[in-house]
């Protein structure tokens, strides 16, 4: 996980890379698909720096 995560992102990457385990999905990926969605959500939220790249308008310019 990235540096400055927050705890609580820290708690939801370690449950989902054990839930994928206990399941047996994602074999041997575990890591990499938690890692993807606990930055996805943390995009989404506007936790990271830069752009967020959420809903796009389409306008050209």
């Amino acid at each position: 996980m990235p540096k400055g995560i927050s705890p609580k992102r820290e708690r939801e990457y370690t449950e989902l890379e054990r839930k994928f385990e206990q399941e047996g999905r994602y074999k041997g990926r575990e890591e990499e698909v938690a890692a993807r969605i606990v930055n996805k959500q943390r995009r989404e939220s506007g936790e990271t720096k830069g752009q967020q790249r959420g809903k796009r308008t389409g306008h050209a310019h």
